[in-house]
């Protein structure tokens, strides 16, 4: 039905001009666009090497990276890289895109995929334009209009969520720029308006939990809500609660190092792109305190942690949620130092589902099971996906604060229906965030759980149940065993050294790990912390810290710069 409208799209009015000149604001990176010009396309997680070649001619690996060139977010970075040479390609590769599918065919025809494109070619109508010929340029605006039409008939179909946002800006930016397609700007207006009340909850959070998944739709609103308003047009009260509601929660998942939480899917978002995005929305409303989005945030100093705190997701619309119940991450400064592995989608199906595994994020696990469990394969998007289904149901968290710093104790009986044993964990910061001190208490809660648990010890012959506590390792910081085996030292690029210690309880070990990062060819290789246990009785507690060194002065001017502005390997 895509293809049947966008052939029928094809017979439409083209846009006669644009109402005004167009301003980008879509950031791109120099170092990719750079890239692209010299015949290194990273897309999708593939690198294809095809210098002169052109880029509707690269052989496909995958219906991802298809995807991602027929969106046209690489104009991005080729607008970026700005010069003569990018400029071409940008508009041989536009021109060709039109000859060869903008009568309806190929991947591209997607209300999302749309979306995005038309985005991208009128936020860059300048570079696209500049000293192009006339049969270029009618190509161009009649493609526009037939876009734009196909859009306003199929937006409907693009699934709930980020997809269904980029459409309908999508249709509003095209509606409010071009000559002759303002009658399709009310109703996409209006549709906008219904999803903010659908789709963004009270307090500022979206159905799949994914921080940078927020911040795309933020982004979009605020675009909408930009353009709307340099044409001369109120944007809708549901539009502008939306951006306000969104903001401080978005404050709340962000570190110190201006990155966003790395969970359900999410990355840490393009540098400077969040700080971008909340500076736009003008919203100057402080963090969200308490839970945003099912994340608490505590920081002192330069010390930031984000835990989330409540059950993942479910269902089918929600194929990238992780078992990462009361997981955490750590920054100090601009340097991450506890991570989540992150999401594995982009390296295949098996380290998509190995990301997904509390296993993989900084949190105990009981051996052999995640807190979250995967209940059954489903179709999804042309593709069969795992979905989590068995997920905790009680998670709970009270936060602490006082003189001497600030803290949660949470749990959640995501482990009860397997072992009866319920997962406490308290995490505590010092007023000057240089320590941090936590435990982690697998117990029984009840008659019930305690019978549970015996039943599991009887099969395990009473050897007690394996426990793990993990706590993974960004790839820029170097860790090392100290004090003959009863510490690891943590150095950071800024110079900052930190010491991780435990009670003596658990072995610790330190271990192989993977740091898995969009834009990257393979997973970067990294280190964990493990804290080995046997669960024998009815409670086993863990303690752990994790605190400055003394001669780690308070204060540190980071001026180690990363390797590169793009992501290789």
């Amino acid at each position: 039905m895509n293809r049947f409208h966008a052939r029928r799209a094809s017979f439409g009015t083209a846009a006669a001009g644009f109402v005004s000149q167009p301003e980008p604001r879509t950031i791109g990176r120099v170092a990719r666009g750079r890239q692209f010009c010299a015949g290194n396309f990273l897309v999708a997680g593939h690198m294809v090497v095809a210098p002169d070649t052109l880029i509707w001619d690269l052989d496909i690996p995958d219906r991802a990276f298809e995807e991602e060139l027929h969106g046209f977010t690489w104009l991005d970075d080729l607008a970026a890289a700005g010069d003569a040479r990018a400029r071409v390609r940008a508009q041989n590769w536009t021109v060709e895109w039109i000859r060869r599918f903008g009568g309806g065919t190929g991947p591209g025809w997607t209300p999302e995929r749309t979306g995005q494109r038309l985005i991208r070619w009128i936020n860059h109508a300048i570079f696209l334009l500049n000293a192009q010929d006339r049969s270029g340029s009618e190509a161009y605006y009649r493609s526009l209009g037939h876009q734009t039409v196909f859009l306003s008939r199929r937006w409907q179909t693009a699934p709930p969520g980020v997809p269904r946002f980029e459409a309908l800006t999508g249709l509003i930016y095209s509606g409010l720029a071009l000559i002759g397609m303002e009658g399709h700007v009310g109703a996409a207006v209006a549709a906008l308006a219904r999803e903010c009340d659908v789709r963004i909850d009270a307090d500022g959070g979206i159905p799949s939990r994914n921080p940078e998944e927020l911040l795309e739709v933020f982004t979009l609103l605020n675009w909408a809500s930009a353009a709307l308003a340099e044409a001369g047009r109120i944007p809708p009260r549901p539009l502008l609660a939306a951006i306000e509601r969104s903001a401080p929660t978005l404050r709340a998942l962000r570190h110190s190092d201006g990155g966003l939480a790395r969970f359900h899917g999410g990355g840490r978002g393009l540098d400077g792109r969040l700080d971008h995005a909340l500076a736009s929305s003008g919203v100057r409303a402080p963090a969200t305190e308490g839970l945003a989005m099912g994340f608490t945030r505590l920081s002192a100093g330069r010390t930031s942690l984000i835990i989330d705190a409540a059950p993942p997701p479910t269902g089918a619309g929600h194929s990238n949620a992780h078992a990462s119940t009361l997981a955490f991450e750590m920054t100090s400064g601009r340097r991450p130092v506890i991570v989540s592995c992150g999401s594995g989608a982009p390296f295949g199906a098996d380290w998509a589902r190995a990301g997904r595994a509390t296993a993989s994020h900084s949190v105990l696990e009981i051996e052999g099971y995640s807190s979250s469990r995967f209940s059954s394969r489903r179709r999804i998007g042309g593709a069969m996906k795992d979905v989590l289904a068995d997920v905790p149901r009680d998670v709970r968290i009270r936060q602490n604060a006082d003189t001497g710093g600030t803290g949660i104790l949470a749990g959640h009986d995501g482990y009860v229906a397997t072992h009866g044993l319920t997962h406490v964990r308290t995490v505590d910061l010092s007023l000057n965030g240089r320590g941090l001190a936590g435990d982690d208490t697998l117990a029984t809660v009840s008659d019930v759980d305690g019978r549970t648990f015996d039943k599991v010890l009887d099969r395990v012959q009473l050897k007690g149940i394996a426990i793990h506590v993990r706590f993974h390792l960004h790839p820029d910081v170097d860790a090392e065993i100290d004090l003959g085996g009863a510490a690891v030292s943590l150095a950071l690029k800024s110079g900052e050294i930190w010491i991780f210690r435990h009670d003596g309880v658990a072995r610790m070990t330190l271990e192989p790990g993977v740091f898995l990062e969009k834009g990257r060819l393979r997973p970067r290789a990294t280190k964990q912390i493990v804290l080995s246990a046997r669960a024998m009785d009815y409670s086993t507690r863990i303690r752990w810290t994790l605190a400055k060194a003394q001669e780690t002065p308070a204060h540190i001017r980071d001026l180690e710069r990363d390797d590169s502005e793009m992501m290789q390997d």
